[in-house]
């Protein structure tokens, strides 16, 4: 007890300094953030854009589909180009033009080699320097510039206008014509993609051949290459790296940890009464099915999109299903599903650990599946609509799509969520008190699963802190607090110390071992993923101490890794403990799947992307995806999956259970998965990452790449995969309308004296 105490101190310790660093962090980026102008001028008086327009334009963008609609900085979808990336050598291009016939009367390719050397170093002068006028708040520009400039927001007004000249690229692009109808957002979106491009090749004040986003992306023509930062913390980061893997690999070699107990000889939880809100749980899990089949059916839709973008085989779908739709529902549902099979475990096992039913519990539990259900619908029904009908800026931010990925659901929809899980933060507190008030082996369990409900609860707070003119570098540096911390972090330590409370009650593990072993795991995981939260924005207008600070402790994240292996052994031999254990063989396997794909996705190609280096040339790739996809779905969807057919089991007839459907389903979901990481996303990933280095962060993102026989292939090699996936969730559903076909003969009571509990 007395080394839990000091485990528990250890863990308030770092979880304080932690976010004190994180807090000063984000006070850094507000106060260092790339500058708004009021206005961006030429020096022969022309006006370029005015006061609000690149604010406007922020809106403007994110309205027409935000990150949904190809990237700004990095973060986005990747049909479409990055923005930033694409005005940037679109700008270049036009100036050394507008240069090469000003000065010698012919295109830049047709002057000699002497000449080009002499536009390409006076184009680096003039778009390096940083000309923003701290007095007047403005942006000055030789007529030169500016005449390219004007030239490239006509390129953009065109694009998101009805130009029929430009029908082809928007297809290459996955976007609709008209996506701005509003003349006003039209004129100013231009502005906030100059800014975004002008930050991302402008010295830092005071600074040398350094931008407001350390030199992101990668621009030869602008001489926008690595800084020296981002090289030397990378060698730091994996040598860190290495040196805590051999640590935690020596701790654990000299440790002594306890044996496994002896299991029971039946299934402890085999006489398990479910109470009225535990039965309640059950049409949660039914719902995740559901959105996990709408999931899959969103992506295969968007993945097919990167070919025919406004079709699909040959049906004009995007006129009513656009890709920024498609995505935002494939991206949103993914979160959704996975959450929604968490909280309702927490909602199932919380009686099942106290041996106590709050009074109303089942009410609670009822009202708060329908006001979740209200919010899904809700939320996409009013997005689709919103995207469709061009309700404004205005009806987006607050009701529509916010264009933010994976947090996209308007701000009155965010509010209700938030509401939401503050409601199911009180039932679960409300089912576990008795067991926290009572002393007992496990309570150490009990209190790291409702501190961890809490922080959930509480971090999605982090959602409603941007408003509609906040500084993008602020809000990438908010979103990455949700979307890292809450569903990445604290989701992360609720489902460990759930699994590990599971196998305390099932007589697989001691209580007095998993005690300690799950504050240590969080400790090593919250010490790097804190601030490892950091490696998200090496490259958003954050300052450069952030590359240091973010790669050091990333790399960290990596290491509880290494041992990852050695729990999934264990747990497959605790699958084999006792007979009766194979009652609950496929939930386990889950949890062993978890394990793989921690290694696997998270892991490997997690860190292949993570240092500065990597992340530099990749950041906006497919290598993003096939990171995404393994860690997403092979973590947290497999542990939400697991935890969902741990429940089921307990809330069904066993007669009703069918083994025989859930083998095929989690080899199927496994072996799919794969298949569709390792055959498509990671070449199309080493392919982009190749261009990128060779020519630019542009051209990984062109049509020219986007679209080349190489990479349409490689999308078409997706099919078998996702099929392969796709039959897998059939499986899965097939197995829960067995469960709701079948008739439930087990007797449901609610707790009484003496009532065995799990």
């Amino acid at each position: 007890m007395q080394a839990t105490r000091k485990l528990w101190t250890w863990l308030a310790v770092i979880c304080a300094l932690s976010f004190a660093v994180l807090g000063w962090v984000g006070a850094e980026i507000y106060l260092t953030a790339p500058p708004i102008p009021k206005q961006v001028v030429s020096t022969d008086g022309k006006v370029l854009f005015k006061e609000g327009q690149v604010q406007r334009g922020q809106e403007a963008w994110l309205s027409a589909g935000g990150q949904q609609l190809g990237s700004v900085w990095g973060h986005g979808s990747y049909v479409a180009p990055d923005w930033s990336a694409d005005w940037l050598h679109r700008e270049a291009v036009a100036l050394r033009n507008i240069w090469a016939q000003q000065d010698f009367g012919k295109p830049f390719e047709q002057l000699s080699a002497g000449q080009q050397a002499d536009v390409t170093a006076r184009l680096k002068g003039e778009m390096r320097h940083n000309t923003y006028d701290t007095a007047t708040g403005a942006i000055t520009l030789s007529p030169q510039r500016a005449a390219a400039v004007s030239e490239v927001a006509q390129h953009y007004m065109a694009l998101f206008g009805d130009d029929a000249a430009l029908d082809k690229l928007r297809e290459q692009y996955a976007m609709n014509s008209g996506s701005l109808p509003n003349p006003d957002d039209l004129q100013a979106l231009p502005a906030f993609v100059f800014w975004s491009s002008w930050a991302a090749a402008t010295d830092r004040p005071n600074e040398t051949d350094v931008s407001y986003t350390s030199n992101w992306p990668h621009e030869p023509l602008v001489a926008n290459t690595p800084t020296a930062g981002a090289g030397i913390w990378s060698i730091a980061s994996v040598i860190f790296m290495i040196a805590a893997i051999a640590g935690m690999i020596l701790h654990h070699s000299v440790g002594h940890e306890e044996s496994d107990p002896v299991p029971p000889k039946a299934d402890p939880l085999f006489d398990l009464k479910p109470t009225p809100s535990m039965k309640a749980t059950k049409k949660y899990f039914f719902v995740v099915i559901g959105l996990i089949l709408a999931q899959v059916g969103m992506g295969v839709i968007t993945a097919h999109y990167a070919v025919e973008g406004q079709s699909f085989f040959g049906y004009p779908l995007a006129q009513i299903l656009p890709f920024t739709v498609s995505r935002t529902i494939h991206t949103q549902f993914a979160v959704l599903w996975i959450a929604t099979a968490w909280l309702a475990t927490g909602l199932y096992i919380a009686p099942a650990i106290s041996g106590h039913e709050p009074k109303f519990q089942k009410l609670g539990v009822n009202v708060l599946f329908y006001a979740l259900l209200f919010i899904v619908v809700g939320s996409t029904a009013s997005g689709w609509l919103g995207t469709l009908q061009h309700q404004g800026n205005d009806f987006s931010f607050w009701i529509g799509n916010q264009g933010l990925e994976f947090t996209s659901m308007g701000r009155v929809w965010q509010i209700l969520l938030f509401v939401g899980l503050l409601f199911w933060v009180l039932l679960l507190g409300r089912g576990l008190l008795p067991a926290l008030k009572k002393p007992s082996e496990s309570r150490g369990l009990i209190a790291m699963v409702f501190l961890a409900a809490m922080c959930i609860g509480g971090f999605y707070a982090t959602s409603l802190t941007w408003g509609p003119h906040t500084h993008y570098s602020m809000i990438e540096y908010w979103r990455w607090w949700l979307v890292h911390l809450w569903v990445e972090g604290f989701f992360e330590v609720f489902a460990t110390a759930v699994i590990a409370l599971l196998f305390t009650r099932l007589g697989l593990i001691r209580a007095s071992t998993a005690n300690s072993a799950i504050v240590l795991e969080t400790i090593v995981f919250l010490f790097g993923g804190i601030l490892g939260t950091l490696h998200h924005l090496y490259f958003t207008g954050t300052p450069t101490f952030v590359i240091a600070i973010g790669a050091m402790f990333s790399a960290l994240e990596v290491v509880p890794l290494a041992m990852i292996g050695v729990e999934a052994f264990r747990n497959y031999q605790r699958s084999k403990a006792a007979p009766w254990v194979q009652t609950y063989k496929w939930p386990i396997l889950c949890f062993i799947a978890v394990g793989f794909w921690n290694v696997v996705g998270a892991g490997l190609l997690g860190f292949s992307i993570n240092t500065p280096i990597a992340l530099y040339y990749m950041q906006g790739l497919n290598m993003t995806a096939a990171h995404g996809h393994a860690a997403l779905f092979g973590v947290y969807g497999m542990l939400g999956i697991g935890l969902l057919l741990f429940c089921l089991r307990g809330l069904s007839d066993r007669a009703a259970w069918s083994d025989a459907l859930l083998a095929p389903m989690f080899w199927l979901l496994n072996i799919g998965l794969a298949m569709m990481v390792f055959i498509s996303l990671v070449p199309a990933g080493i392919y982009q990452a190749w261009a990128s280095i060779t020519k630019g962060m542009w051209f990984a993102r062109s049509p020219e790449v986007i679209h080349s026989h190489f990479m349409e292939t490689l999308v078409w090699l997706r099919v078998p995969g996702d099929v392969v996936f796709a039959v897998g969730t059939l499986f899965l559903t097939l197995f829960a309308l067995r469960l709701l076909t079948k008739a439930t003969t087990r007797p449901v009571l609610a707790p009484v004296a003496g009532t065995k509990q799990a």
